[in-house]
């Protein structure tokens, strides 16, 4: 056999798979899958956080809502029952992870906020008295002010870029409709 000839079957012998073309796409698959997986899971895991940031706005929204209606409000009865009324906001997302906190905030003469009373449900309420910056729009001496506040530890079913629980809060400010202009709590 001449070189000639091995050189020609070695050409043939190598050609063949160039030309071969059958399980291109189960390669093409293989390598795309993780990607679309990933791709997948991770926009599921952002819609997920959406929805459970909405219901946390709309959770500190309702308690607020709820308190600003009552000139006052029983400690005891009324109270722990506008706050669980943000379990049923939150539902289906865990309410263990939530922490609802409503405020009334009193600005005196000279534009200085204080905690009047506050509650809480899973966390710790404000102190009474202490200081608060509100917002220059709402710091309007001799009023009143109800501050309604969630958080919510949010935790990703499938963590695989590692990033934690992660914190989705919302916090929103209603003046009391009573004509005393305040809510107290008895």
């Amino acid at each position: 056999m001449t070189v000639t000839a091995v050189l020609r079957r070695l050409r043939r012998a190598a050609g063949r798979p160039l030309g071969d073309r059958r399980g291109v796409a189960a390669v093409e698959f293989a390598l795309i899958l993780p990607l679309m997986v990933l791709l997948f899971l991770g926009g599921v895991e952002i819609s997920q956080a959406i929805a459970i940031q909405r219901m946390t706005s709309l959770s500190a929204s309702t308690v607020a809502n709820l308190v600003t209606q009552y000139a006052s409000i029983s400690d005891s009865q009324t109270m722990p029952d506008i706050l669980n009324a943000s379990s049923a906001v939150l539902t289906p997302y865990p309410v263990a992870n939530a922490v609802v906190r409503v405020s009334c905030i009193t600005v005196d003469a000279t534009g200085k906020a204080t905690v009047t009373w506050s509650r809480a449900l899973h966390g710790a309420a404000l102190a009474a008295g202490s200081a608060m910056q509100l917002p220059a729009a709402l710091a309007t001496p001799n009023t009143s002010l109800i501050l309604g506040e969630t958080r919510y530890a949010f935790n990703p079913i499938l963590d695989y870029i590692n990033v934690g629980t992660i914190t989705l809060s919302s916090s929103v400010y209603m003046f009391p409709r009573s004509s005393s202009g305040t809510v107290t709590l008895t």
